[in-house]
């Protein structure tokens, strides 16, 4: 009897297990199955039709028909589309005419978060060894345009398939036209906005930044900036990912205070907002960062996939 009392136990527990862990499947798949698949080939071309207009750099053509481009594009997808135009002072004294561009999706409802990332590239090759190449813009496919391509299609899927969150997608502008020497000249379209916000009120439950999320060797650690304004924004972002797969992108790891457009969005707009970036403490920025070779090339379709579909996830389970 003592024997079969654990046959019958046993048996009884490997059953259970088994039904639990096909509910646990079966949640899962009911979570998931109502989130749209990111296309990565359509992120990959936003990506090449940006770079293809040339650097963006504040003040030239390029820069003036991408301007156009990007705010045509959401306004096809989006409920509106705010193009908010302004004159910023570089460390240099050069004045830029940049435009940070708002769109919003389901308007209608109150319950929102923020989406975003920059738009424009930086004027020169500062981390190239030789001076000729030093004077040359930045194409920046993967510092901008990476980020940017990401949004765009988040764009067209949430046009296509409505979320019951609200979402506002903010592109900023002038932010890589800063040098490490003068505290506060980077970022200064998300400055602006933070100080000139584009509704009165506006209080979205968080934001998240995207900035460089196209490289074949990316890495996304945990910058401690997000870490001190929106931690638990962060926590659950990676969190998500490592179950989504991939735990080998968005690495728990800690690392430093990175200053970058979030981090004036908390500190101005008292809007918790964290990082998505390609930083490492050990190997720092990617080998492509401000050098020539931040070109279409260097994109990776899968690093694109990885970031869109954990950022679509997010926004369809919210």
């Amino acid at each position: 009897m003592k024997n079969t009392y654990y046959i019958l136990l046993t048996a009884f527990l490997l059953v259970s297990c088994t039904e639990n862990k096909a509910n646990q499947t079966n949640q899962t798949t009911e979570k998931t199955a109502s989130v749209p698949v990111f296309n990565e080939d359509s992120c990959f071309n936003y990506v090449k039709v940006q770079t293809d207009f040339g650097a963006r750099v504040p003040n030239t053509q390029s820069h003036r028909q991408c301007a156009d481009y990007l705010s045509e594009k959401l306004r096809i997808h989006a409920d509106t589309v705010i193009v908010q135009e302004c004159l910023l002072k570089a460390y240099n004294g050069t004045m830029l005419q940049s435009k940070n561009i708002i769109a919003s999706f389901n308007i209608a409802t109150k319950n929102r978060i923020m989406l975003c990332a920059h738009w424009d590239s930086r004027p020169f090759c500062d981390e190239e060894t030789e001076q000729t190449k030093q004077k040359k813009p930045v194409m920046g496919a993967n510092d901008g345009a990476s980020g940017v391509a990401v949004l765009l299609e988040l764009a067209r899927i949430m046009d296509s398939v409505p979320s019951k969150i609200g979402v506002d997608i903010i592109l900023f502008d002038a932010e890589d036209y800063g040098v490490s020497e003068v505290e506060g000249s980077y970022c200064l379209g998300s400055q602006y906005w933070a100080r000139n916000l584009h509704e009165t009120n506006y209080n979205p439950k968080y934001g998240i930044l995207l900035d460089m999320v196209g490289d074949k060797s990316a890495i996304f650690c945990k910058d401690a900036v997000s870490a001190h304004f929106a931690p638990d924004v962060q926590n659950k972002i990676w969190k998500r990912a490592a179950e989504l797969g991939y735990s080998n992108l968005f690495v728990d790891k800690a690392v430093g205070a990175l200053i970058d457009d979030h981090y004036y969005i908390n500190l101005i707009a008292n809007i918790p907002c964290i990082d998505i970036i390609h930083y490492d403490s050990e190997a720092g920025f990617p080998a492509t960062w401000h050098t020539n070779n931040d070109i279409i090339d260097n994109i990776s379709k899968s690093t694109l996939k990885a970031v869109g579909t954990v950022l679509t996830t997010i926004i369809y389970e919210e």
